[in-house]
């Protein structure tokens, strides 16, 4: 049986970049003809090594770049100032995205409003400890204190 190198995901053989072996007809009348897959030749095995090795380093480098950014904002007091009563009730809330506009503000670092763990929006004045996820896994947590303006 022939080898083949998978070009994208296929349901019952394996993922993008493995080496499989399917039947000589397969390959030739199914996978070769919808780009599935190559044949397994000695070049196209050493491509697919190194296409691996550097999505590897790739995925290390975001992992440590991760690590970094949530050690910084762990390290991060955010003060967010906004309107509020005479008993520290804020006219309006501050929400994911005024949490996510003081990061960038501050550090720079853009971050998505969907990582910021609020399970409703802040509508007192006061001290808050704000989990925000940086990528899949990595989280910080932040210290927010809301003000009135």
């Amino acid at each position: 049986m022939p080898q083949a190198i998978l070009l994208s995901d296929v349901v019952e053989l394996g993922e993008r970049g493995s080496v499989v072996e399917v039947s000589k007809g397969y390959l030739r009348n199914y996978l070769i003809p919808r780009k599935l897959a190559q044949p397994a030749t000695a070049g196209a095995l050493a491509a697919a090594s190194q296409r691996a090795a550097a999505a590897d380093r790739a995925a290390r480098h975001a992992a440590e770049q991760a690590g970094e950014t949530a050690a910084l904002l762990s390290r991060t007091v955010l003060t967010i100032a906004q309107q509020a009563g005479d008993d520290g009730r804020l006219f309006g809330s501050v929400t994911p995205q005024d949490i996510v506009d003081a990061i960038s503000e501050s550090r720079g670092l853009k971050i998505d409003r969907r990582g910021v763990a609020l399970e409703e929006p802040i509508k007192n004045v006061g001290t808050y400890m704000v989990v925000v996820e940086i990528s899949p896994g990595v989280t910080a947590t932040i210290k927010t204190i809301v003000t009135a303006a």
